[in-house]
């Protein structure tokens, strides 16, 4: 089941540098239907009253993102999977990119 996330209420933190992700079978790296590669970017969510670390996929490569990176994230969905007695939640987003202070004249 696909699940459309409004991640308006939460903050997002990035835990490291985005990294590409690789098939699980084949260890060669994921690519959208586009050819886009596909990059895990692990971060802390908090909101709401509650702590995560979850990792969300996304097609192409995030710029400007390191330890700590406060972070938008934009069209989060979760979508459910079983694998035999295995089960879980994926992450994927249409963007994922660093929030940029922005300053005030004083």
């Amino acid at each position: 089941m696909r699940l459309p996330i409004d991640a308006a209420a939460v903050r997002f933190v990035t835990a490291d540098p985005p990294e590409l992700a690789v098939d699980f079978d084949t260890r060669q790296p994921q690519a959208n239907d586009e050819s886009q590669l596909i990059y895990k970017v692990h971060l802390f969510a908090v909101g709401a009253g509650s702590r995560d670390c979850i990792t969300i996929k996304v097609a192409g490569e995030p710029k400007g993102l390191g330890e700590f990176t406060p972070v938008k994230v934009s069209e989060l969905v979760a979508t459910t999977w079983a694998m035999g007695e295995r089960a879980g939640v994926s992450f994927r987003a249409t963007k994922v990119e660093p929030i940029t202070a922005t300053r005030t004249a004083s």
